[in-house]
């Protein structure tokens, strides 16, 4: 069955009717009905299938960003990249139930942690902006940088990690993704039952729009190319050499 995304399911077109028909057949018929726009709904909801995402890169014709690697002097300079919607859920079996009937896929460690009591969804809806930036941009010259480290300089630049269900949430509501880009989410890590702390990656490998963990002990080795979501910190940004983070396994 082709997709049939804002296709109206009609159920008065019933032909050739018996006279015994009216109450098991309005029966067998609603209930084929309420089946079908059940199907058609999901259908046109589904937006992170490998199609769907071929589909609105095509469209949109969108790529990674090749941009040049330029130092950033301060946040306050940086645009929005994106603006987002977050505490539009009561809880987290709603933002997992939104994620499944999007057909986004959740990797293992990333599926642990969101069911962790420590994840959190907001009970105010609130417009948050996001920006992107590589840990070249943070001023990083080495191949890879220190998580604990790419933080620190973030925050110095006056960036601010994000809430946890930034994660989800822009996932659910970032379906253009370009095919190859990994955005790594800058948040407090979140342990899973074995005690290791994840933090999550919003990524479109190819084969459809995911949801991914990843290692978010303050020692792990991030490439400088790598890009992270950020807010922008409301706080006082600390004195040069006092650049501090509080990081699981630091």
């Amino acid at each position: 069955m082709g997709r049939t995304a804002g296709r109206k399911v009609s159920c008065h077109a019933i032909q050739g009717r018996s006279p015994g028909w009216h109450h098991g057949g309005m029966l067998i018929v609603a209930t084929l009905c309420i089946a079908c726009t059940l199907l058609f709904e999901s259908e046109a909801v589904a937006q992170c299938s490998a199609r769907d995402v071929l589909r609105n890169n095509l469209k949109l014709k969108q790529a990674p960003s090749d941009r040049p690697q330029v130092p950033i002097k301060s946040a306050a300079d940086h645009p929005v990249w994106k603006t987002i919607r977050t505490g539009t859920f009561a809880n987290f079996f709603a933002l997992s139930n939104a994620l499944d009937a999007a057909g986004c896929g959740i990797g293992n460690s990333a599926g642990e942690i969101l069911a962790r009591p420590t994840f959190t969804v907001s009970a105010t809806k609130t417009s948050v902006e996001l920006f992107t930036v590589s840990a070249a941009e943070l001023g990083f010259r080495t191949d890879t940088a220190l998580l604990a480290d790419i933080y620190a300089r973030a925050k110095r630049l006056g960036f601010g990690l994000a809430a946890a269900e930034v994660g989800p949430q822009l996932r659910l509501q970032y379906f253009d993704q370009p095919i190859g880009e990994f955005l790594i989410i800058g948040m407090e890590p979140i342990r899973t039952w074995q005690g290791a702390p994840v933090i999550l990656n919003v990524a479109n490998g190819g084969a459809g729009l995911i949801l991914i963990g990843q290692d978010g002990s303050a020692d792990a080795q991030i490439p400088a190319a790598s890009r992270f979501v950020f807010v922008r910190s409301h706080e006082t940004a600390p004195a040069e050499g006092q650049e501090a983070v509080t990081l699981v396994g630091r």
